[in-house]
């Protein structure tokens, strides 16, 4: 190697350090990712960010590791020798994406070793690599290892850890391993993905769960929250894609497969922020009676434009129809709901409960009335003419909706988007109690009036023209 080659690749080099140095100092000063921040922000130990791709959320993720790592977390309190985890689909793509990400905020006198297990140690981006050996600055050093999920469980035992990052969804298994193994250290597990799998367990165990579980963080990024994304590049990206894949690769919201009964359930539009409901809207309370089952109980409401409006939810197991009946005059209170002229509720109610089982003396509809309940059990049940009716509520024959649900109304909300055809020609029968009683509500409403169509001067014509024709042919038999 001539001396010329020797003083360009020292500079190559050099040039390298100096970059790699330079991208942390950068990272959101020059242009500020707000959502980027609100993730390092937050002190919950279980986060995950859902976004699209090129959202940003796998450069905060992988700064996340590079500040635990280093003991230089701004917004957390840092620790010496530190062990973590970056966790990928496959190896290939841990070299392409985490690895590559991870180093880019690393500078070379961060790094004390690489172990590798593919390729040279002086060009790690090139292999695949076991682990980074990194200088803490609280003293000592910190171990980024990194796995793939191809590897299977047996890989991700034994260890006590301090983080763990998944880039993109991981097998359940894994997840539950990797929840063990930062247990003794009161550890971090944080997850950067677009959700292209559907209503997946994460959607079970991390979205659905992080609204009543405080230790678990959500936030979804989308393009228009990255400040190195121009609005003309959005534009074109969201034109190349068709909805479905919109909603998962722009927005990075959960979306479920085909065979989805409500498919023009959106809810973007359909779910909206409780407001004060005036009490000349108040209309009525649906009912799907459960005891071991879920019991489902809504409140309606109905604007002057026929819009329906579901404002409270009362969804519970396991409890009698004298605790149930607790919650829903505590709810209706709260609401200032209305009551009949003997001071009772009143609501509609699956017509099953008239039925009167062995060993009970009085049955559901016997019980409610007990507790000042009033229900009418004589509703629609007929499957097919109930999922129509709610349809043309989601979207009418000219694309409008009159169905809204308040976001507090989390139940019925989550049984919209879970609610599938089976294999034959009904839907399957599961996580369906919120849905049936919005159906036995709707089919008690009048048909939503059709808007009267206008009619060009074109058709004005041809239709006069119709009628002389007609009258012509008729004078003429």
């Amino acid at each position: 190697m001539d001396e010329k080659t020797i003083i360009k690749n020292i500079l190559n080099i050099e040039k390298e350090q100096k970059n790699r140095q330079s991208q942390l100092q950068k990272y959101n000063v020059e242009k500020v990712h707000l959502k980027q921040i609100a993730f390092h922000k937050n002190p919950s130990k279980n986060r995950w960010v859902f976004g699209g791709n090129r959202s940003g959320k796998t450069e905060c993720g992988a700064v996340e590791c590079v500040y635990m790592a280093r003991g230089i977390h701004p917004y957390r309190k840092n620790r010496k020798n530190v062990s973590g985890w970056v966790v990928s689909l496959s190896t290939q793509v841990q070299r392409d994406v985490a690895q590559k990400k991870i180093l880019n905020y690393l500078s070379s006198r961060d790094i004390v070793d690489i172990i590798m297990q593919q390729g040279k140690k002086g060009s790690p981006s090139r292999g695949v690599i076991d682990q980074i050996i990194v200088k803490n600055e609280l003293g000592g050093t910190s171990t980024i290892g990194f796995k793939s999920c191809d590897q299977g469980r047996e890989k991700f035992q034994g260890t006590s850890l301090d983080f763990v990052w998944f880039d993109e969804e991981p097998p359940e298994d894994i997840y539950d391993e990797c929840k063990m193994r930062v247990f003794d250290k009161c550890g971090d597990i944080f997850g950067t993905m677009t959700p292209l799998k559907g209503l997946s367990w994460v959607y079970e165990k991390i979205y659905k769960a992080s609204s009543f579980d405080d230790s678990i963080w959500c936030e979804f990024m989308e393009w228009a929250d990255n400040p190195y994304l121009d609005s003309k590049s959005i534009e074109e990206l969201s034109k190349s894609l068709d909805s479905k894949e919109l909603e998962s690769r722009r927005y990075g919201r959960f979306q479920a497969n085909s065979g989805l009964v409500y498919t023009e359930f959106d809810e973007t539009i359909h779910t909206i922020d409780p407001f004060p409901v005036p009490l000349e809207w108040q209309d009525n309370i649906s009912i799907d009676p459960g005891l071991h089952n879920p019991l489902s109980c809504h409140f309606y409401a109905v604007d002057y434009d026929g819009n329906v409006y579901v404002v409270a939810e009362h969804y519970a197991r396991d409890l009698d129809v004298a605790t149930h009946s607790q919650y829903i005059n505590k709810i209706a209170k709260s609401l200032n709901w209305k009551r009949n002229s003997n001071g009772m509720l009143e609501s509609l109610i699956d017509s099953a409960a008239t039925a009167r089982t062995l060993g009970s003396t009085k049955n559901v509809v016997e019980l409610f009335y007990d507790n000042g309940i009033l229900v009418n059990p004589k509703v629609n049940k007929e499957l097919f003419t109930g999922i129509n009716r709610v349809k043309s509520y989601l979207k009418d024959s000219n694309g409008k909706p009159h169905l809204f649900i308040f976001k507090t109304c989390v139940h019925l909300i989550d049984e919209m988007k879970r609610y599938w055809w089976s294999s034959g020609d009904a839907p399957i029968k599961k996580d369906d109690h919120a849905l049936d009683e919005l159906r036995y509500y709707l089919c008690s409403k009048p048909d939503i009036p059709r808007l009267p169509v206008t009619k060009s001067e074109i058709t004005k014509d041809k239709e006069r023209l119709f009628k002389k024709l007609k009258q012509n042919r008729w004078q003429n038999v």
